[in-house]
């Protein structure tokens, strides 16, 4: 099985929606017995709790129902994913410094790089702006999503 982890800053808006946008096209592809997801975030500010209200409600408008509870980024995952997925440069770079060996370190991809038609280079932190910066970052998931699960299903 293939196993999956997005991560961004605070695990309550980007991550968690990536996860459960994978977890839809995985669904929908049959490939829920090959392909397995998480999310997690490089703080632990937010450990435990449900993703932000706002990144809830615009994802329910789509159909998603983000129901994963916020947790940090351990060591172990690095051992137990096959490809980590920062949503921003600041968050490849902290998990690169986390990486206990190089191995690991190259598990460590962008999420925008699986973007096939937006042409973007992060998924920006919502957390700050309003309803168009959600709507963004799931448009924004979306598309990475669908791109890559056609890379790891090639």
């Amino acid at each position: 099985m293939k196993k999956i982890l997005f991560v961004c800053l605070g695990n309550i808006c980007r991550s968690s929606s990536a996860e459960e946008i994978m977890r839809q096209r995985i669904v929908e592809a049959g490939l829920e017995h090959e392909i397995a997801v998480d999310s997690a975030g490089i703080l632990s500010y937010h450990q435990g709790e449900l993703p932000d209200n706002r990144m809830r409600m615009h994802a329910a408008r789509r159909g998603y129902q983000l129901t994963h509870r916020s947790r940090p980024v351990t060591t172990t995952d690095f051992y137990d994913f096959d490809l980590i997925v920062g949503m921003d440069d600041r968050n490849i770079a902290d998990l690169k410094e986390r990486a206990p060996g190089l191995a690991e370190e190259k598990k460590i991809v962008r999420m925008t790089d699986y973007c096939r038609q937006k042409v973007v280079d992060h998924v920006p932190d919502p957390y700050y702006g309003g309803a168009s910066g959600f709507e963004n970052v799931l448009d924004i998931l979306e598309d990475a999503c669908q791109g890559l699960l056609e890379a790891v299903r090639d």
